[in-house]
């Protein structure tokens, strides 16, 4: 009889162990089955147009959107959206590791980050420029950023382009951040700010910035944004390129575009065709 006893005690002590197991599984589960599930998702937090992140904590931006987009079609709620600030020089890291289960975050595909992560996409066709102060008219091509403070952010390779392949006498300026550079710009600790068109686009057309810079109009590259993935993930990459698709077809993609670069009068490229790269 004590037995039994002994034995009931223990089944049921069993049982609640594995109840609990189960629940704190469930609670982690980041898979991309929805059900209420939270979901991690990088992005930039400091790039106005793109993914800035508001006094009142609110993300805004044509990343965040399409991001926001892309994982409700992969069953989750924007209400179980985390956001991660992911910097151009974390990004694979941040993949790699786990840290977040896709990155929404002006990510140019190109064949060196292809060897460490996988893109969905692209879903949107910049080109490289460079934004001046307004009342500097010495830098009509991209051949007189020779001898120039030319800045760009740790981790991209904007301004190492530029130095490469058109003014080999630029004096690069790497920061931490699109802001610092800004601000650089603006004190004239530096000549030139240079990234991708639709990021300066976002920058100049900031209420406290209106009349104090202009982008140049070089379109020196081509820059096709994608969705970076932990490589290998063949399944997750064909739903987001899957939600992409629909997010075009059904004019959502087009309805982002607007209500983020149309303010700066940005001149966006029709949507690209999925998988494929223009160079």
């Amino acid at each position: 009889m004590q037995l039994r006893k002994v034995t009931a005690a223990s089944a049921a002590v069993l049982a609640l162990a594995l109840t609990a197991t189960a629940c704190g599984s469930d609670d982690k589960d980041d898979s991309a089955s929805g059900g209420g599930k939270k979901i991690t998702i990088g992005i930039k937090i400091d790039q106005p147009g793109i993914g800035l992140k508001t006094p009142n904590g609110k993300y805004t931006g044509f990343d965040v959107d399409v991001a926001t987009y892309v994982a409700k079609e992969l069953g989750y709620d924007a209400k179980n959206i985390e956001f991660k600030e992911t910097k151009s020089a974390d990004r694979e890291t941040a993949i790699s590791r786990g840290d977040v289960k896709f990155i929404v975050a002006s990510y140019s595909i190109n064949d060196e980050r292809l060897q460490k992560v996988d893109f969905a996409g692209p879903y949107l066709l910049a080109h490289q420029d460079i934004l001046v102060r307004a009342d500097d008219s010495t830098i009509k091509s991209p051949e007189d950023l020779n001898n120039k403070k030319l800045c760009s952010v740790t981790g991209s390779t904007s301004a190492q382009n530029v130095k490469d392949k058109l003014a080999p006498k630029a004096q690069l300026q790497e920061y931490g951040g699109y802001s610092e550079c800004l601000t650089g710009l603006e004190n004239k600790a530096v000549d030139a700010l240079t990234t991708d068109d639709s990021i300066l686009a976002g920058y100049a057309s900031q209420d406290t910035n209106k009349g104090k810079f202009k982008l140049a109009g070089f379109k020196m590259t081509n820059e096709n944004y994608g969705i970076g993935l932990k490589k290998g993930d063949a399944d997750l990459k064909k739903k987001i390129n899957d939600a992409l698709t629909k997010m075009v077809s059904d004019g959502s993609w087009q309805k982002a575009v607007d209500a983020n670069f149309g303010p700066a009068g940005y001149k966006n490229e029709k949507a690209p065709k999925i998988g494929n790269v223009v160079k």
